[in-house]
């Protein structure tokens, strides 16, 4: 069979819908790119709160942070979403219910929303933590002198640098939660790589079918990049990142 004959095989009416075959599986980068946006949306806020709280003075609130951390850093991704998808409803009956007369892909979608969003924020606080501890503490001492409380000396002094020094290690975690988005599949939520899938599966052209998810995946991946840049240009602060 020929090139041409395997990639024309995206144009064929896919089995699942009236749509051809690269609209379905342009369906399932809608998916992606929402569950990836949601999670990291998630990852930034909790990893914000984690990463500060980390370079507080009370030991036991640090020693929490830090386990928070190592806990979902050290667990593989797929064990995570088998966890929150198989085990958690059984520890929950309400949630469980909840799963069983809702739709499937909702349930699907918010096992994977909270999976990659608590795993990429143990992430994201590690590099919160290493921004605020980087700045140069007669920062933080000025704020105090001029009559900043602790809360007001972070949210107006530490932490608004501390996010423009993290931004370009944060462009790598946005792009990996893209990445990431696939392991989505394993519980059935429909998202890029399981609709590329699927198509292989059912008319074995499972070259056409990776190739146009490859180019989704390298499309969104890159506008993802390109927006981080532009927001990493626009919040550099001299002599503090190199100049590329």
């Amino acid at each position: 069979m020929s090139l041409n004959m395997t990639l024309s095989s995206l144009m064929e009416e896919s089995l699942f819908s009236d749509a051809p075959w690269w609209a379905y599986i342009l369906d399932g980068a809608y998916w992606t790119v929402g569950l990836a946006v949601s999670s990291f949306a998630l990852a930034l806020v909790l990893g914000t709160l984690i990463g500060t709280l980390r370079t507080a003075e009370n030991r036991a609130v640090r020693l929490f942070c830090e386990g928070w951390i190592e806990l979902f850093r050290n667990i593989p991704l797929i064990v995570q979403i088998f966890i929150w998808y198989f085990v958690v409803p059984e520890l929950i009956p309400a949630y469980k219910t909840w799963m069983i007369t809702s739709d499937p892909i909702a349930s699907q979608f918010l096992s994977a929303f909270l999976c990659l969003g608590l795993f990429t924020s143990s992430r994201v606080a590690e590099q919160i933590r290493a921004g605020i501890s980087s700045i140069p503490k007669g920062l933080s001492q000025a704020a105090t002198a001029l009559g900043l409380t602790g809360i007001q000396r972070y949210r107006y002094v530490i932490l608004p640098m501390a996010f423009r020094l993290v931004l370009p290690p944060l462009t790598s975690e946005a792009m990996n939660m893209v990445k990431n988005t696939a392991v989505a599949m394993t519980i059935g939520l429909p998202e890029l790589t399981m609709r590329a899938n699927e198509m292989g599966e059912n008319t074995f052209h499972f070259f056409a079918a990776y190739c146009w998810a490859t180019v989704l995946y390298v499309i969104i991946a890159l506008v993802v990049n390109r927006l981080m840049v532009v927001a990493e240009k626009h919040s550099k602060i001299p002599g503090f990142v190199a100049a590329n």
